[in-house]
């Protein structure tokens, strides 16, 4: 449908209902899944889904040994600033195609027409990729984050710490595994009343544990310690370096705000309300990070307690510290292993519906198996069971090396920040070209092309640091190898293309030429060869 069609249904009060068929039709695909997410629904998938508040407490040694406190406080609020520029820019990208192909979709719709099939088919590659080790990589935490408890609470002042083998930790990631696959198989009708009930976890979750930190804390560290004093544990040759090698904890926090483009066909109304979940999921989440840092920056105690922290999780001290009971620092911890379930849950979701888009597209191997949706269910229950099985498989080689493992899992924020990078970029060249951009019921209007320009400049900085290690001389174990196993996702990316995707890929901007000429309407600018 043309935009200036698309503006005139909007205003005559055309039903999210029509304008999802619009849509599809005008995308050139065909509506297989069924759209049972409305706002809130989607809103509570994707808050839990990035679980913000929650991963900082996980990962807030990243910070902590690289810049310290004062050093988190103002990593966060920069990086955030990058950040929300980033989701608002892919807000209107997906309004303006609200597909569950989502990055490589509109870097196949709006890219340089030379480079539209090979960058399309490289960021779905990528993209891909990155959602299956991000779930490898959750099932992984929780069942780390379980092995922590086990430190915690067998472990004993005498100098007794309680061991793990590396197997047991591949048992537990198998386990989260199978629970997010019977959510998203068996239970796959609940899903969006589920999300709507974890919304509320997430949140009453967040009370739960702030309040305990505050009323029953010992004392809170000075403002001025907060604030102002940084620290370089790291040992890094600059206090700025650290500081922005920390970055990896807010980075990591706010992992996957694209999630809720991958569910776009199963949303109502997805060209309004998956824009606007994106933006709401970011401030929601963002501020409760804010808050939940703030909280425990206050009432951590002594930071190298925290650092060092034998159970691998410097919250759990934390918050013994400031509760001063075990058994509410257990609650803390059980608190936030439901909800990293419950993220991991969302994220398979995420990763089956990337799968499943970019083999409708016959992109990936047995593409007609992965394209295939349950016509009882109406999901694509293959992509669901394949992407277990990749993190099953994943996890057996933590039996033999976690930091082999660490390696392939952490790959996934490098991948999905390229795929970003490359859809708001190609979305830039699609401003200049004549008529501009396709109309869409998200839009930045005038203030779009700069906030374009300035998340691609974030994210080109902060893509930098995601592979540094955490501390400036790393031996082969603590050595972050991620760039290593992004170099290698690249290359077989371009190897598939050029034995595979060059003779049988789609890409989707030529599935909306066509439907552009058969409807007898004018393809936008960002669409023509």
């Amino acid at each position: 449908m043309s935009g200036d069609k698309e503006i005139m249904a909007h205003e005559v009060g055309l039903d999210g209902s029509s304008q999802d068929d619009r849509d599809m039709e005008r995308l050139g695909k065909v509506q297989q899944l069924k759209r049972n997410f409305r706002f809130y629904s989607i809103l509570g998938f994707t808050t839990t889904l990035m679980a913000t508040w929650e991963s900082i407490l996980l990962t807030a040694t990243y910070g902590l040994i690289n810049g310290g406190r004062a050093g988190m406080v103002y990593v966060y609020i920069g990086s955030f600033v990058g950040f929300f520029a980033s989701v608002v820019s892919m807000a209107e990208i997906s309004s303006v195609s609200p597909t569950s192909g989502g990055q490589y979709h509109w870097v196949s719709e709006f890219a340089a027409p030379r480079w539209q099939r090979f960058l399309s088919y490289l960021t779905g590659w990528l993209s891909v990729l990155g959602w299956q080790a991000a779930f490898a990589s959750i099932c992984f935490l929780c069942g780390t984050l379980i092995q922590g408890l086990l430190v915690f609470n067998y472990s004993d002042p005498s100098g007794y710490v309680y061991g793990y083998e590396r197997w047991h930790g591949t048992l537990l990631t198998i386990a989260i595994a199978a629970i997010g696959t019977l959510v998203n198989t068996y239970g796959a009708k609940f899903l969006p009343s589920l999300e709507g009930v974890i919304l509320c976890l997430h949140l009453f979750g967040f009370v739960a544990v702030l309040v305990p930190m505050w009323a029953m804390s010992p004392g809170q560290a000075p403002s001025s310690e907060v604030w102002t004093v940084f620290s370089n544990d790291g040992g890094w040759m600059s206090m700025g370096l650290a500081c922005l090698v920390g970055q990896l904890t807010p980075i990591f926090s706010w992992t996957g705000p694209d999630a809720a483009t991958h569910m776009a066909e199963e949303v109502q109304n997805a060209a309004f309300v998956v824009p606007w979940c994106m933006v709401s999921t970011a401030l929601i989440n963002g501020g409760l990070g804010f808050i939940m840092l703030i909280t425990l920056l206050y009432n951590m105690g002594d930071i190298e307690a925290v650092i060092n922290s034998a159970s691998g999780f410097g919250f759990i001290p934390a918050v013994q510290h400031a509760t001063g009971s075990v058994a509410a620092t257990n609650g803390v911890a059980a608190i936030i292993l439901v909800m990293e379930v419950c993220s991991a849950i969302g994220i398979l979701a995420t990763a089956s519906r990337q799968t499943f888009a970019f083999a409708r597209d016959h992109a990936l191997p047995f593409s007609g198996a992965l394209a295939r949706v349950d016509r009882r269910t109406q999901i694509p229950t293959i992509s669901v069971l394949v992407s277990t099985i990749i993190t099953v498989l994943l996890s057996l080689i933590n039996i033999g090396s976690t930091a082999a493992f660490n390696a392939i899992a952490s790959v996934m924020i490098a991948a999905l920040f390229t795929t970003y990078i490359l859809s708001i970029a190609s979305f830039i060249r699609a401003r200049y070209q004549p008529g501009g951009i396709p109309s869409s019921r998200f839009s930045l209007g005038s203030l779009g092309l700069p906030i374009n320009v300035f998340s691609v400049a974030y994210l080109c900085f902060a893509i930098i640091f995601t592979f540094f290690p955490t501390i400036a001389n790393p031996n082969l174990v603590s050595m972050n190898w991620s760039i290593l196993v992004f170099g290698v996702v690249v290359i077989f990316a371009i190897v598939q293309y050029l034995v595979h995707g060059s003779r049988v890929y789609q890409a989707p901007v030529t599935q909306v030429r066509h439907q552009a000429r058969a409807t007898g309407s004018v393809s936008p600018p960002g669409y023509k060869s």
